[in-house]
C-alpha cells in the first residue's frame, strides 16, 4: 500500500498562490511569532505572503515549490530557487546550484518525518537538475531547523543579514555537495 504523502511540483496559478500565502502566513508565524516581535512579524507577513506575492514567485522560471499533501490537505511547502548566489563570494562564479529559501511544515506535523521527507525529495530535485550543491540560509537561533539540516549533511560555510521587518538578523549559509 502507498503512502498517503504526496509531494509534487506546485501549479503555477492563482489557487495555488492563495493556498501557499497561507500556509506561509501560518508557518513562519508558528516557528518565529514567539521570538520576534509582533510589529516585525506583521511587516514581514505583509510584505512576504500576499497572493500577488506568491504568484508572482510561482511565475518566476528560476523558482519551483514542492507541495506536501496529506490526503489532499496542504501539510508543509518548499521553495526552491536555481542558480542562486547566496554563499558565493563577491567576484567568483557559482557552482550550479539550488537554494532552499524555504522549507516548512505545519506546527501539527513537526516531528512526524515530513519535513525527513520533503528533505529526500528536495535533494532528489537537485540531482534531477544537475546541481553541484544545495545551499540554504538559517536563522541562528534556531537550533532545531539547524541540527535537522546538520543530520543532511549541511555545513556552515558563512553568514548573512536578514531583515525581519525591521529587526537585523543573522542568518547561517549552510552548504551540501552533491
Amino acid at each position: 500500500m502507498s503512502s498517503p504523502l504526496v509531494i509534487s511540483v506546485a501549479r503555477r496559478n492563482a489557487a495555488t498562490a492563495a493556498q501557499l500565502a497561507a500556509l506561509g502566513r501560518q508557518t513562519f508565524q508558528d516557528t518565529f511569532a514567539a521570538d520576534n516581535s509582533p510589529e516585525d512579524m506583521a511587516a514581514y507577513l505583509a510584505a512576504t505572503f500576499s497572493e500577488e506575492k506568491q504568484l508572482a514567485e510561482l511565475e518566476d522560471k528560476d523558482t519551483v515549490f514542492l507541495l506536501a499533501r496529506m490526503q489532499q490537505e496542504l501539510v508543509g511547502y518548499a521553495k526552491l530557487n536555481f542558480n542562486s548566489t547566496l554563499g558565493v563570494e563577491p567576484g567568483k562564479k557559482p557552482d550550479v546550484r539550488m537554494e532552499i529559501a524555504r522549507l516548512y511544515v505545519r506546527e501539527d506535523w513537526v516531528g512526524t518525518g515530513l519535513g525527513a521527507s520533503l528533505m529526500r525529495r528536495i535533494i532528489e530535485e537537485a540531482r534531477q537538475q544537475a546541481c553541484r550543491s544545495v545551499v540554504l540560509g538559517v536563522w541562528e537561533k534556531n537550533q532545531r531547523a539547524i541540527a535537522f539540516y546538520q543530520r543532511f549533511g549541511f555545513k556552515v560555510i558563512g553568514q548573512h543579514e536578514f531583515s525581519l521587518g525591521s529587526d537585523k538578523q543573522n542568518d547561517l549559509i549552510m552548504r551540501k555537495g552533491l
